[in-house]
C-alpha cells in the first residue's frame, strides 16, 4: 500500500539524473508569469505530480511553458547529455507574432499582437490598463512596458489558453492515470540543492597544478588557492544543508497534505492552513539575471 513517507521521500529526492529539477519559481534567468500544479493517481499505487511553469527568458526570447515531473510512473522522458531529465518545455506562443511585437526587452508602440495555440491576443500599449490589474511597470525608459508585464497582463484574462493541454501533461505518464486535484495557486518554497561531489586531496593538487597561471596571475601561492577551493566547497556544504532543512518538499504542509490525498485518494486532506505565495509578484527574484 503506497504510504505518505514513500512519496514524500520521492519529493525529497527528485534527483534520478544531475540536470533533474524542483519546480523552480524563483528562477532567476526566467520571469514567472504563471504557474499551475496537477496531481493523478492511478492502479496499482501509480501517482506523479506535474508542474506547470509559464515563463520569460530575455536571454532565450522567448515565452515557455516548463512542464516539470514528479512520481513513481514516469517515462519517455527527456535526455540531456546522456541522462534522463525530469522536464521539458512547450511554446505557446507564435514566435513570428511575438517577435514581431518585441524588442525582447520591451513591447514596440502600435498595435500588436501575439498568436497563442491559433487564438489572436492583442497586447496592450496603455500603461493605465496595466496599473488597473495591479501591475507596476519598471519603466526603465518613460511609458515603456516590458515583455513579462505585457505576458502577466495577457495571461491574467487568457489563463485557460497558456495551461498546458492534457495531451502535453502526459507526455511522461501513463496515459490511465486519474487526475484528481489541480493547484492555481499554493504555498510553495523552491529546492535547489547544489549537490557536486566532494574533491579529494590528489584530485585538488591537480587541480591547483593545471591553474597554475590562473594562481600567478592572481598573486596567490598554491596553498591560498587550495584554502579557496575548501572554503568554497564549505559554503556549498551550507547552501545544501539549508534546503534540505527549510526547503525540502516533506518539511512543510503543502506537500505533506498531497502526499496525504495522493496516498488516500482522498481529496479533503489538501486543506492548506498556510498562505498562497505562487503568483509572480511574490517572486522578484525571477528573471533577476
Amino acid at each position: 500500500m503506497l504510504t505518505e513517507n514513500q512519496i514524500l521521500f520521492k519529493l525529497d529526492n527528485f534527483r534520478f539524473g544531475y540536470y533533474c529539477q524542483f519546480l523552480d519559481l524563483g528562477n532567476p534567468s526566467s520571469f514567472l508569469i504563471d504557474c499551475r500544479l496537477n496531481v493523478f493517481l492511478g492502479d496499482e499505487d501509480k501517482w506523479a505530480i506535474v508542474g506547470e511553469r509559464l515563463g520569460y527568458s530575455q536571454q532565450a526570447g522567448y515565452i515557455s511553458l516548463d512542464i516539470c515531473y514528479h512520481g513513481n510512473c514516469l517515462s519517455n522522458l527527456e535526455h540531456y547529455n546522456g541522462q534522463d531529465i525530469n522536464y521539458y518545455s512547450v511554446y505557446p506562443v507564435d514566435m513570428a507574432s511575438f517577435n514581431n511585437s518585441t524588442d525582447g526587452f520591451t513591447i514596440k508602440p502600435g498595435d500588436r499582437y501575439w498568436m497563442v495555440r491559433g487564438k489572436r491576443i492583442n497586447v496592450s500599449n496603455d500603461i493605465q490598463t496595466y496599473k488597473n490589474a495591479g501591475i507596476d511597470l519598471k519603466e526603465f525608459e518613460p511609458n515603456t512596458i516590458s515583455v513579462e508585464e505585457a505576458a502577466r497582463l495577457i495571461v491574467s484574462g487568457n489563463r485557460e489558453i497558456f495551461r498546458a493541454t492534457d495531451q502535453e501533461l502526459s507526455k511522461s505518464i501513463p496515459q490511465n492515470l486519474k487526475k484528481i486535484l489541480v493547484l492555481d495557486e499554493w504555498y510553495h518554497r523552491d529546492f535547489r540543492q547544489l549537490i557536486q561531489p566532494k574533491i579529494s586531496d590528489e584530485q585538488l593538487e591537480q587541480l591547483a597544478e593545471v591553474n597554475r597561471k590562473v594562481q600567478e596571475s592572481l598573486g596567490i601561492d598554491k596553498e591560498t588557492f587550495v584554502d579557496l577551493i575548501r572554503q568554497q566547497e564549505a559554503r556549498n556544504e551550507e547552501w545544501d544543508k539549508h534546503q534540505w532543512d527549510d526547503n525540502r518538499p516533506s518539511s512543510y504542509e503543502t506537500w505533506q497534505q498531497i502526499a496525504k490525498v495522493i496516498s488516500t485518494g482522498d481529496l479533503s486532506f489538501y486543506s492548506p492552513t498556510s498562505k498562497s505565495n505562487t503568483h509572480w509578484s511574490n517572486w522578484p527574484e525571477s528573471g533577476s539575471i
